[in-house]
C-alpha cells in the first residue's frame, strides 16, 4: 500500500463523503490490464478457483490446496540420502544430543540449517558438535605440558568474571591445543609458530575470554603478560561455514547412516508442518561447490505480500487505532514466471476477481489470524515486498498486539519462536547511516525490494510508482490515497477495486525482482563469498572479504589479528577527472581497462601477507631483487618468495569469471543463462570490493599500506601506458595531473 510513503508525507484517508450513486457508478471502472492479466493466469492454469469470493470468518488450508508444499516421502535415514539448498543458517543454544559430538552436559550451540529438496520439500537441519574457538601466541617456553593448567586458570578467570550464569554453565574454556601457525599480517619468512587454539563452551564467551588475555593473564610459573588475539571477531555462523566449507545457498548433503530424525524437543523445536527435520554431526555433512549440476537453484517459494489500512484525514495510520482492512499476497515459485498463490484477505465482503481467491472476514482478528495461518501453511523460503522491513510487519505485528491476536506473531520456521520487533540501524560508505526495523523470522529470509533498490541503484525517486515505470514501464492501479478509507467503506465493487489495488502491489515487487535479477544475482553472491544470504541483506561490504580470506588462509595455516580500528590516518582517492567536452571530427576511442585495480594488486603481489617492515630486511636476509618499493615508499616481498593472499583470491575470482562467462555464451537453457550471468556479475563485484576491504579504516583489517598503492597515481599511470605502449601513434591521452 502506498501508506509506505516511500517518498512524502502522511496518506490522506478520510470517511466517505461519497454517496450510494457514485459508488455504483464512477467506480465501476472497466476491468484494467493488471485485471486481464489475472483472468490470463485462470485460463492458463485451466481451472477455476473454487474459493473466489468467501465469505465468513472460517479458514482452512483446504480451501486451497495448493497453498501447501508437495507431499514429503517418509525419509530413512538408514538408506535414503538426503539432499537440499541451503537458503538461510544461525544457530540457538540447545540441549546436548545424545550419540552427537560435543559436550554432553548443559547448554551447547547448535547449527540451524534450513533448506529446500529438489522436489520442494523444506527442510531444518540441526548441526551438532562444532565449538567456536580463537587463537593467541604460545608465550616462550610453553609446552603440552602447560595446556592443562592454562586451560584451567582461563576457565576459573572467565567464571569469575561472568556478572551472572543463568545458563549455569560449569565449564567455559572446553580445551586449549597447541597449532603451528603464522600470522597473515606482515611477511615473516614463511615461518609458523606456536598458537594457543582456545576452544570454547559458547560464542558469546569468546569476548570476555579474549579481553582477559589481552588485559594480562597470568598462570603457573609464567609471568603476567597480555596476548594478541587471532579470530575472535569473527561470526559464529562464519566460523563453522569456513571449517565445514560451507558457502551461501550451497547444496548440502547427508549420506545415509549419517543424520537421524529429529525428536521434538522445546528448544528450537520446529513445527510438525515442516516435516524434514533431522539432527547431523558437522562433520558428517557434505557440502557441493557451486559448479556443474549444483549450480541450480531448488523451486523456492517466494511470497510477496501488500497490506491496506483505513486511515484518518490528514494522519498517517497507526496499528493502536487504524484497522488492516486488506492483505494481498502472491506467491511464486523461483524459476517459473507466474504466481501460482494470489489472494487477497479483505475485511467486510468483496467482489470476486477472476485469476484470484477472495477470503472475506467480518473481524479483523479474524482475517489477522488467518493470514499468519496462511504464511505457515504456505511456508514461503523468501518474503518479499516494498518497505515490509519498516512498514507492512511492523504495522501487522503491533496491530496484532493491539487485539491481542496471540498466535499471530509465529512465523517462522521454528514452532514457539516469536517474531519480535526491533530497532536497529546501519552505516556503510556506500549507503550511510539508516535506521530500519528488523523481525526475526528464522527461516525465512526477508527480501524488502526497497532496500535491495536503495542498495544496489541510485534513482531519481523511490516511490513503487516510480520504480515500476522506471524498469517495468508499468505502474501501480489507479487508486489515489485520499480515497482507500471512502473504497473500504463503500460496497462489494469499491472493496474489490481496492483488492485489485492492493494485488497490483504484491504482484509488482515479484516482477521487479525477476527483471533485476535480485534473488538469482544475491544467491551468487552468497556462493562466491561465502557468506549466508541474509548476510548480504543486512551487513556491508567487508563481511564477504573476511570470509574469503579466512578460506584462503586456513589453506595455508595462516591466522587473521584482531585490529583496533580508532580511525586515524586516512588517503586521498582516486580523482574523477571530467572529460573534455567539445564536439570531435575524429572519432574518439576509449580503453576500459579490466579489472584495474584488482590487476595493480595482482601485478605488485599486494597483500598483508607480503608487506615487508624496512627493520625485517636485514633480518630476513633478504636482497633488493626478493621485493618492491611501491611509490608511497612501502615494501612488498614479489610472488617468488611468498605468494600474497589477496592476489590469489582475485585470481581465483577472475578466472572463475572467465569460465563462467564462458559457459554463459554456451547456455541455452534462459533459467540457466541467468545464474551463470548472475554468477559472473557476483565474481565482479567481488573482486573490485578487495581493494576497498583493505582502505576501510574501521573495519577487521585495514592497511593503507596497499590501499595507498593501489591509487597511486604512478601505480596507476604505469598501468594504463602499459596497456597502451604499443598503440602510442594513436594519439592517446594519459591524464597526469
Amino acid at each position: 500500500m502506498d501508506f509506505k510513503r516511500r517518498n512524502g508525507g502522511p496518506a490522506m484517508g478520510g470517511t466517505s463523503q461519497a454517496k450510494k450513486g457514485k459508488m455504483n457508478t464512477e467506480w465501476e471502472d472497466s476491468p484494467s490490464q493488471f485485471e486481464e492479466e489475472l483472468a490470463l493466469f485462470d485460463e492458463m492454469e485451466m481451472e477455476a478457483e473454487s474459493g473466489e469470493g468467501q465469505a465468513g470468518d472460517l479458514f482452512s488450508a483446504d480451501l486451497n490446496p495448493r497453498w501447501k508444499r508437495p507431499h514429503a516421502p517418509p525419509l530413512q535415514p538408514n538408506s535414503d540420502t538426503l539432499i537440499f539448498q541451503q537458503i538461510d543458517l544461525d544457530y540457538y543454544l540447545g540441549s546436548a544430543v545424545a550419540g552427537m559430538p560435543g559436550q554432553v552436559q548443559g547448554k551447547v550451540p547448535i547449527v540451524r540449517m534450513f533448506g529446500v529438496t529438489d522436489s520442494g520439500n523444506s527442510v531444518c537441519c540441526h548441526i551438532h558438535g562444532f565449538a567456536p574457538y580463537f587463537y593467541v601466541p604460545a608465550p616462550n617456553g610453553f609446552t603440552s605440558a602447560h595446556l592443562a593448567e592454562f586451560q584451567r586458570e582461563l576457565n576459573s578467570a572467565v567464571l569469575k568474571d561472568m556478572r551472572s550464569n543463568k545458563d549455569n554453565i560449569a565449564v567455559t574454556v572446553l580445551a586449549v591445543d597447541i597449532t603451528r601457525k603464522e600470522s597473515m599480517y606482515n611477511y615473516h619468512g614463511n615461518k609458523p609458530h606456536d598458537f594457543l587454539r582456545i576452544t570454547m563452551a559458547m560464542p558469546r564467551l569468546i569476548a570476555p575470554a579474549k579481553r582477559l588475555l589481552e588485559q594480562g593473564f597470568k598462570f603457573a610459573n609464567f609471568a603476567t603478560q597480555s596476548y594478541q588475539a587471532y579470530e575472535a571477531n569473527i561470526d559464529f555462523e562464519i566460523r563453522f561455514m569456513v571449517d565445514s566449507d560451507v558457502v551461501g545457498c550451497c547444496w548440502i548433503e547427508l549420506p545415509k547412516g549419517k543424520y537421524r530424525l529429529r525428536e521434538e524437543r522445546s528448544e528450537g523445536q520446529t513445527d510438525s508442518k515442516y516435516p524434514g527435520k533431522v539432527d547431523v554431526a558437522w562433520n558428517d555433512l557434505v557440502s557441493h561447490p557451486a559448479e556443474g549440476e549444483w549450480q541450480r537453484i531448488a523451486p523456492l517459494r517466494v511470497l510477496s505480500f501488500d497490506i491496506e489500512c483505513a486511515g484518518r484525514k490528514g494522519v498517517f495510520p497507526e496499528p493502536e487505532i487504524d484497522p488492516v482492512i486488506q492483505i494481498a499476497s502472491m506467491v511464486q515459485r523461483q524459476g517459473e514466471k507466474e504466481p501460482f498463490i494470489r489472494t487477497v484477505f479483505t475485511l467486510q465482503s468483496c467482489a470476486s476477481i477472476v485469476g484470484s481467491q477472495i477470503l472475506c472476514f467480518t473481524q479483523e482478528k479474524q482475517l489477522l489470524q488467518s493470514w499468519a495461518e496462511f504464511v505457515r501453511t504456505v511456508d514461503p523460503d523468501i518474503i518479499t515486498g516494498y518497505n515490509i522491513q519498516n512498514f507492512d510487519l511492523p504495522y501487522l505485528l503491533n496491530r496484532a498486539a493491539t487485539l491481542k491476536v496471540n498466535l499471530f506473531p509465529y512465523l517462522g520456521r521454528v514452532w514457539g519462536s516469536k517474531s519480535v520487533l526491533k530497532d536497529s540501524s546501519f552505516q556503510s560508505k556506500q549507503m550511510g547511516r539508516r535506521e530500519n526495523k528488523t523481525v526475526n523470522m528464522e527461516g525465512r529470509v526477508q527480501f524488502d525490494l526497497l532496500q535491495v533498490l536503495l542498495r544496489d541503484y541510485k534513482l531519481r525517486s523511490y516511490t513503487l510508482n516510480a520504480v515500476s515505470f522506471h524498469f517495468l514501464q508499468e505502474q501501480k492501479e489507479d487508486v489515489q490515497h485520499s480515497i482507500i478509507t471512502d473504497l473500504q467503506n463503500g460496497n462489494e465493487q469499491t472493496r474489490r477495486r481496492l483488492a485489485v489495488y492492493c494485488l497490483k502491489d504484491a504482484y509488482l515487487p515479484l516482477r521487479l525482482l525477476q527483471k533485476l535479477m535480485c534473488v538469482i544475482n544475491y544467491m551468487e553472491m552468497a556462493r562466491v563469498t561465502g557468506v549466508p544470504l541474509t548476510y548480504l541483506l543486512s551487513r556491508g561490504q567487508q563481511i564477504k572479504v573476511v570470509s574469503q580470506l579466512l578460506r584462503q588462509a586456513m589453506k595455508q595455516d595462516l591466522v587473521m589479528p584482531v585490529v583496533r580500528t580508532e580511525g586515524g590516518e586516512d588517503y586521498t582517492g582516486a580523482t574523477v577527472i571530467e572529460p573534455e567536452k567539445g564536439y570531435y571530427s575524429v572519432p574518439i576511442t576509449t580503453l576500459d581497462f579490466s579489472s584495474l585495480y584488482p590487476s595493480i594488486m595482482m601485478a605488485h603481489n599486494l597483500c598483508y601477507t607480503t608487506l615487508l617492515q624496512k627493520n625485517q630486511v636485514e633480518k630476513l636476509c633478504l636482497s633488493p631483487e626478493d621485493f618492491i618499493k611501491t611509490p608511497t615508499g612501502d615494501l612488498f616481498v614479489k610472488s617468488s618468495v611468498r605468494k600474497g593472499l589477496l592476489p590469489e583470491i582475485l585470481e581465483n575470482l577472475l578466472s572463475a569469471r572467465k569460465r563462467a562467462k564462458a559457459e554463459l555464451k554456451k547456455e541455452t537453457d534462459p533459467f540457466k543463462k541467468q545464474v551463470l550471468d548472475g554468477r559472473q556479475l557476483a565474481l565482479k563485484i567481488s573482486a573490485n570490493s578487495v581493494y576497498g576491504f583493505t582502505g576501510a579504516q574501521v573495519g577487521k583489517l585495514p592497511c593503507l599500506e596497499i590501499s595507498q598503492v593501489v591509487l597511486n597515481r604512478d601505480a596507476l599511470r604505469d598501468a594504463c601506458l602499459s596497456s597502451v605502449e604499443h598503440q602510442t601513434a594513436c594519439g592517446i591521452n594519459i591524464h597526469d595531473r
